[in-house]
């Protein structure tokens, strides 16, 4: 199995309904909380996709149209429950387009990265590109997203297609061309397909 048909059955195991246990840890205040959230995750129709790639004014977006069934894209709703009963809800649309396969890293295993396109972000409601890296042998997505005060690193763990573990560390943003060195939060989570 290639590294794109890896790429492919991560992505058609997250398509369904999910629930998951989160633990966020805010440095920033020494406070730790917990929350519930259920979350489900439906393909995305070629023209969403179109859409996706519109609300971001993505550069190779003429290139795309006529490939768009080789990209994941996913409808995301999802409801959170913290344990002080604030209630947040969201949907967005997102899809991820691979453009470079490496396997030029130490242990010579192929990684596939490329741009991670929103048309709502999480930290704030506008269209967004990030970046992905795909650890095929681990199961592993790992995606970047510069925010205007925040970096944010969120890692999906594919254990099994019922089975994903979540770890999220956002960064206070640096000043331009400085690596991040503050972290603000750490979050972890168990998620479980529901069937």
């Amino acid at each position: 199995m290639d590294i794109f048909d890896k790429f492919h059955e991560f992505f058609d195991c997250c398509v369904g309904k999910w629930s998951t246990e989160r633990t966020y840890h805010y440095l920033t205040h020494q406070e730790v909380e917990r929350s519930r959230t259920e979350f489900v995750v439906d393909p995305l129709i070629q023209e969403q996709k179109s859409r996706v790639l519109a609300d971001n004014q993505y550069a190779q977006q003429k290139e795309l149209e006529s490939k768009l069934d080789i990209f994941p894209g996913f409808h995301l709703s999802f409801q959170t429950v913290s344990e002080k009963g604030e209630r947040v809800e969201q949907a967005l649309n997102l899809m991820f387009v691979p453009y470079q396969k490496d396997s030029a890293n130490t242990a010579n295993i192929a990684i596939l990265e490329g741009d991670y396109l929103r048309d709502r972000a999480y930290e704030e409601a506008k269209p967004i590109i990030s970046h992905f890296r795909f650890h095929p042998n681990t199961m592993e997505l790992l995606m970047t997203t510069n925010y205007t005060r925040t970096i944010s690193v969120d890692s999906i763990t594919l254990v099994n297609p019922n089975l994903r573990i979540r770890k999220i560390i956002n960064y206070r943003r640096p000043p331009e061309n400085k690596p991040p060195e503050e972290i603000t939060l750490v979050g972890f989570g168990v998620e479980q397909k529901v069937s």
